[in-house]
């Protein structure tokens, strides 16, 4: 079967090793991968920020994308949110794109919710043997009820000891341009994200929300502590080796790039 990835800005700019790593773990399910190249952002940024028109366009964009596939499939629980719950909400006043909007939200899955409940996958290439901890989005638990499943899949190894967080479903501080726009609050929010993380003596932290890891690693980084933090899909592929996120330039971005600079 032939299914897409939406593969979202932040994994596609910062972290692109996680998005090969979902493509890697997909087709060891038995899936042919898309990554159509007409995709964009899913237009939270927008829509978070009270812009409803170009929301609108963008999400007619990527509604037309993803029309011919039985299942998208992203790895974030925050733009999976996004196309899930809010694509529809969004032409409450347009019949007919808020009826191609509610079918495109049916066949989309947040990472961990496709593999554990569609994929049914179960066998995983881990490298990693030892303590590791999660950390839940908001969005994963909230608007794409994700939880248990990737517990299920980090569980289904046993060379994985999973150590829970205390306050797991609190919130990082990340929240999009909230960190942005409040950033004292957000700075303490992840101060008690990490010290939760800190205690529970963890070698790796994992989460399927870039946008979370991205903020955790960064402050985890400034307070030198060793902690490597990745993408739980990263985790699953059996791609712990390389640097962490907020190690080191990321060594999978193409060299084409830095080239053409």
């Amino acid at each position: 079967m032939r299914i897409a990835l939406f593969a979202t800005c932040l994994i596609d700019s910062f972290r692109p090793s996680a998005g090969f790593a979902v493509i890697k773990l997909l087709e060891q399910a038995g899936y042919q991968v898309d990554v159509p190249e007409l995709q964009t952002c899913c237009g939270q940024p927008a829509y978070n920020n009270g812009d409803l028109q170009d929301a609108r366009k963008i999400a007619q964009q990527t509604i037309e994308t993803f029309n011919n596939y039985k299942y998208v499939i992203i790895p974030s629980g925050s733009c999976a949110g996004m196309l899930i719950q809010h694509y529809p909400k969004l032409f409450e006043d347009n019949p007919e794109w808020q009826s191609k909007a509610t079918d495109l939200s049916r066949r989309c899955y947040e990472l961990t919710n496709f593999l554990y409940d569609v994929a049914k996958k179960t066998s995983f290439p881990v490298k990693h043997k030892g303590s590791i901890t999660y950390h839940d989005s908001c969005s994963s638990l909230r608007e794409t009820g994700s939880k248990q499943q990737a517990r299920n899949l980090i569980s289904s190894n046993k060379n994985l000891n999973l150590i829970e967080l205390e306050d797991s479903e609190t919130c990082c501080g990340f929240g999009g341009t909230f960190c942005v726009k409040y950033p004292e609050i957000s700075e303490q929010m992840v101060n008690d994200k990490v010290a939760n993380i800190i205690a529970t003596g963890a070698e790796i932290l994992v989460s399927a929300d870039l946008g979370c890891l991205l903020n955790i690693a960064g402050r985890l980084k400034r307070l030198n502590k060793p902690i490597k933090v990745f993408h739980i899909a990263e985790l699953l592929a059996g791609e712990t080796d390389q640097a962490g996120i907020g190690d080191v330039i990321d060594k999978s971005v193409d060299s084409k790039t830095a080239d053409r600079k």
